[in-house]
C-alpha cells in the first residue's frame, strides 16, 4: 500500500487499548476497571431523553439537513451562555455547531493551516490533536511541560517560526487535568495576539473546572474573535456523546472557512443532538451542578487515595476535570506496563506513551487515569489493586 499520511498516523489510542482485552477473562470478584476513556457511560437524564424522542416524533425537522454552521437559535443560545460563563459579550454570529469537538478542530485547523504548517502543542497532547495534525500534513511543534504539566509562553515563544500558525492548548487539561490559570492562559493569547497567529483554546470539560468564577478573561480582550478559538463539547456536560454535538467561538469571517470544511464534511449536525444541546442548556443547569459536584468529590476521592501509591513511589502529576496523571515506580515502560495491568491487574489504563512523542522518556514513566466513571468505591479499588503491584 503506497505511504499516505493517514497511513503514517499512529492507531487510535481508545480502540488499541480495547484490543488488549481480547482473550482476558475477568472474573465476578474481580472485574474489569475500565479507566482508558474519558467518557460518560449513562445515557442522558431520562427528561431529556423524552424531550429528545418527543421532538423526534412530533417535528419532521428533526430529520432534515439544516444550517451548515448550525441552528440559529442553538448558535444564539450558546453565545449567551459563552457571554454568561466568561463576562463577556459574543455575537450568534460568532459561534458555529460542530459534530463533536474533535471535528471542531479538524475543522479550524483545515481553515488555518496549509501543509508544512506548524501548530504548538503542550506534552503530554491529546492524541486526537495530534493524529489529526499528522493527518493534515501540518507539523506538530511540541511544547515540553514541566512537573506541573504547565507549558510556558516563553518556550512557546521560542519555537515559533514563520510557519507557525496556531497554539492549541487544552484547559482542563486532557491528559493532565490540569487547570490552567487565569493568567497563563492570558499570557498567552496576548503571545498569539503579538505574533498574528491563533490561539486555539479546547474547554470541552469546562463545566468540571473545580474553579469558581470566569476561568479567563480571553472574551473580554478587544479584538478576541481575531486570535482566540474557543471550542467547546456538549458531550460530557448532557451525556451526549453519541450524538456528536461540538462548538467554536471566533470571528465570523474564520467561521467562513470553516464552512467549508463542515459543508463538506458532514453537511450539517445532526438535528436531534442539537436540540438535546438546547433543550440541556436550558433546562438542565441545577442537574449539571451536581454532576460537577459528584466529578469534584471523585477528584477529591483520587487525592485521598494517593498516599496508598505514593508510599510506593508513584507521583501525582495532574488531577481534575475527568483525569488523574500520574508518574510509575516501575522499571518497565508504560506502554508495557499498561497491557500487564489488563491481565495482572484487572485495569485497563492509557499509557503515557500515547499522549507524547515517540521515545520521550518521560512518557514512558506517566499514565493516565480517566476516573469519570468511577464511584468512591471503584476509586478505592483501583487504588487498592495498583498499590498491590510489583514489577
Amino acid at each position: 500500500m503506497t505511504l499516505t499520511r493517514t497511513s503514517a498516523t499512529f492507531a487510535p489510542p481508545v480502540m488499541e487499548a480495547r484490543r488488549w482485552l481480547e482473550g482476558v477473562q475477568f472474573t465476578d470478584d474481580r472485574p474489569l476497571i475500565n479507566v482508558s476513556q474519558a467518557a460518560p457511560v449513562d445515557p442522558p437524564p431520562l427528561a431529556l431523553r423524552r424531550a429528545m424522542a418527543d421532538f423526534a416524533v412530533a417535528e419532521d425537522a428533526a430529520h432534515l439537513y439544516g444550517p451548515v454552521l448550525g441552528n440559529a437559535e442553538l448558535r444564539s443560545e450558546l453565545a449567551r451562555q459563552i457571554g454568561a460563563h466568561y463576562e463577556a459579550t459574543v455575537d450568534a454570529a460568532q459561534t458555529a455547531i460542530t459534530s463533536g469537538c474533535n471535528q471542531a478542530f479538524a475543522a479550524v485547523i483545515s481553515a488555518v493551516t496549509d501543509q508544512g504548517d506548524e501548530v504548538i502543542v503542550p506534552t503530554p497532547w491529546y492524541f486526537n490533536h495530534k493524529m489529526w495534525l499528522d493527518m493534515s500534513g501540518v507539523r506538530t511543534i511540541d511544547l515540553p511541560t514541566g512537573p506541573d504539566l504547565l507549558p510556558d509562553p516563553e518556550m512557546a515563544r521560542a519555537l515559533i517560526t514563520s510557519r507557525t500558525r496556531a497554539i492549541a492548548l487544552v484547559t482542563p487539561n486532557n491528559p493532565g487535568g490540569v487547570e490552567y490559570p487565569a493568567a497563563l492562559v492570558r499570557a498567552f493569547f496576548d503571545l498569539a495576539q503579538e505574533l498574528g497567529i491563533y490561539l486555539l483554546v479546547d474547554e470541552t470539560y469546562r463545566d468540571f473546572d473545580s474553579r469558581s468564577g470566569t476561568p479567563h478573561n480571553l472574551f473580554q480582550q478587544p479584538g478576541w474573535e481575531e486570535t482566540l478559538v474557543h471550542l467547546y463539547s456538549f458531550s460530557k456536560a448532557y451525556r451526549l456523546t453519541g450524538h456528536r454535538v461540538g462548538a467554536i467561538a471566533t470571528g465570523s469571517s474564520l467561521l467562513s472557512e470553516v464552512e467549508k470544511f463542515l459543508d463538506t464534511v458532514a453537511i450539517c449536525p445532526g438535528q436531534i443532538g442539537q436540540f438535546a444541546a438546547m433543550w440541556g442548556m436550558q433546562n438542565l443547569q441545577q442537574w449539571l451542578a451536581g454532576e460537577r459536584d459528584e466529578i469534584l468529590d471523585r477528584r477529591a476521592s483520587i487525592a485521598e487515595n494517593m498516599p496508598k501509591l505514593e508510599s510506593k513511589g508513584w507521583r501525582l502529576l495532574g488531577l481534575g476535570a475527568y483525569f488523574a496523571y500520574l508518574e510509575h515506580p516501575f522499571q518497565i515502560p508504560s506502554d508495557l506496563l499498561a497491557r500487564r495491568l489488563v491481565a495482572e491487574a484487572g485495569i485497563l489504563l492509557l499509557p503515557g506513551t500515547m499522549f507524547m512523542p515517540e521515545g520521550d522518556p518521560d512518557g514512558k514513566r506517566q499514565v493516565r487515569i480517566a476516573f469519570a466513571n468511577l464511584d468512591r468505591a471503584g476509586i478505592g479499588q483501583l487504588f487498592d489493586r495498583l498499590q498491590g503491584l510489583s514489577f
